[in-house]
């Protein structure tokens, strides 16, 4: 599978880690050579409980695959572990909404088959394949976030985990940097569709006119979501006090009401999309509805807590594009108070239209009545707070009748004030 050279006893393996702190006892540790060089941590890994490891290294006690590349030993595993699934495997991939699409479609998916799910982001040449060899035994599906840092990367995921349905959800301004313009993300992001064999389906957002022209790039059928439009559509949504999203669900499978655990406006298209993807799959719409209204999203993205002060907190700290961030705002715009204050981050990988994505975002929140707050990033124009103890000074006290979304590019670390905030120690 590996292409390597086994040294030292055979020994039974369960699943693989790259990071020895986490590793499960009984799994493989692959080393992976980056900022840091992995086979550093193998007597680590081997303390942990590992059975086995790879190593482009001379190997050292214990049993040991030496490999020439261990990034590509790991990719060669995950498309055998590819090879062992009977049922469907789905890659998403967009510039905003990947990770909640990603976790409503798994948790619709998984009471109807044993699913594998990606991991918060793993959506790169290391996570897909670690999802892939991590798949408990008798798991038939996939549910794989595909991210794009270069021409080609989401081509060459396709290769490796070979998707039945590919769901694209949006073309917008992130990773401009590294691919000149918004034709140049859509041209990275439409490798998904174009791998999809005949037999599958490309589920392309109808609100998105960059996604819509990849229909004609793939050989697969074509579904499409959207709100108010498409095949499977969210249709007048609204949010409760809490931003949790409501709407009605229609389609040619059925149609129904359905309140979302999730918040903010935009998750009525995230859900759209992942019921669009389950109904392609032969889910039953019932099935659909009941399980989008449960599904949990991962960690950081618009969680609402209320404060002791009696402040309304929104964390959407794990990550930053312009589109999030106009959701995001959006959805503090609906929020049941008086003042609604937006603490921000840069958003960064934007190249050449930084400063202008930057500012539009001021003018999004000044038409919204929020009070803009920026830390460590002029680029928007606003309040401008150099450090996090700026923030929180600039902030000032907050209670009843308050809102403050905390949110930026995951690099800016502002979930530490997003903590803060949460644990009362902000003043």
């Amino acid at each position: 599978m590996t292409g390597g050279e086994l040294h030292g006893p055979d020994v039974i393996v369960d699943g693989a880690a790259i990071d020895s702190r986490v590793l499960q006892p009984g799994a493989l540790f692959v080393p992976i050579v980056a900022r840091r060089d992995g086979h550093d941590f193998i007597d680590a890994a081997l303390a942990a409980g590992a059975a086995a490891y790879l190593t482009a290294r001379e190997p050292r006690s214990g049993a040991a695959v030496v490999v020439t590349d261990t990034s590509a030993a790991l990719a060669r595993l995950g498309g055998w572990a590819r090879g062992q699934l009977a049922g469907p495997v789905v890659g998403i991939t967009g510039s905003a909404g990947k990770t909640s699409t990603k976790d409503m479609l798994g948790a619709v998916l998984r009471p109807e088959m044993p699913t594998a799910v990606s991991e918060r982001s793993f959506n790169n040449e290391l996570g897909v394949p670690l999802t892939l060899v991590n798949a408990d035994d008798g798991t038939r599906a996939a549910v794989l976030e595909m991210g794009a840092r270069g021409f080609g990367h989401i081509a060459w995921l396709c290769q490796l985990a070979r998707p039945d349905i590919g769901v694209v959800t949006n073309v917008a301004s992130a990773h401009t940097e590294m691919f000149g313009d918004l034709d140049g993300v859509a041209r990275a992001k439409g490798e998904l569709v174009i791998a999809l064999p005949k037999n599958g389906t490309a589920v392309l957002n109808a609100m998105d006119e960059r996604v819509m022209l990849m229909a004609s790039e793939s050989a697969a059928r074509v579904l499409t979501f959207g709100v108010e439009v498409g095949t499977v559509r969210a249709v007048h949504p609204v949010l409760d006090e809490d931003l949790h999203a409501s709407f009605r669900l229609e389609s040619p499978w059925g149609s129904g009401q359905v309140h979302l655990e999730a918040r903010g406006r935009h998750q009525a298209s995230n859900a759209a999309a992942a019921a669009a993807a389950a109904l392609a799959i032969g889910v039953p719409f019932d099935h659909v509805v009941a399980r989008l209204e449960s599904a949990p999203l991962s960690p950081w993205r618009m969680e609402v807590t209320r404060l002791p002060s009696g402040a309304l907190l929104i964390n959407d700290v794990y990550n930053a594009n312009p589109a999030s961030m106009i959701a995001a705002l959006e959805a503090l715009g609906a929020a049941p108070a008086k003042r609604k204050i937006a603490v921000v981050g840069p958003m960064l990988e934007l190249g050449s239209v930084s400063e202008e994505a930057h500012r539009a975002v001021t003018l999004h929140a000044n038409r919204l009545r929020i009070r803009l707050i920026a830390v460590d990033a002029p680029s928007y124009g606003a309040e401008d707070a150099a450090s996090i103890d700026d923030a929180v000074a600039l902030l000032g006290a907050v209670g009843d009748g308050d809102a403050v979304l905390v949110k930026a590019s995951r690099a800016a670390g502002l979930e530490r004030l997003a903590v803060r905030l949460a644990e009362g120690g902000a003043w």
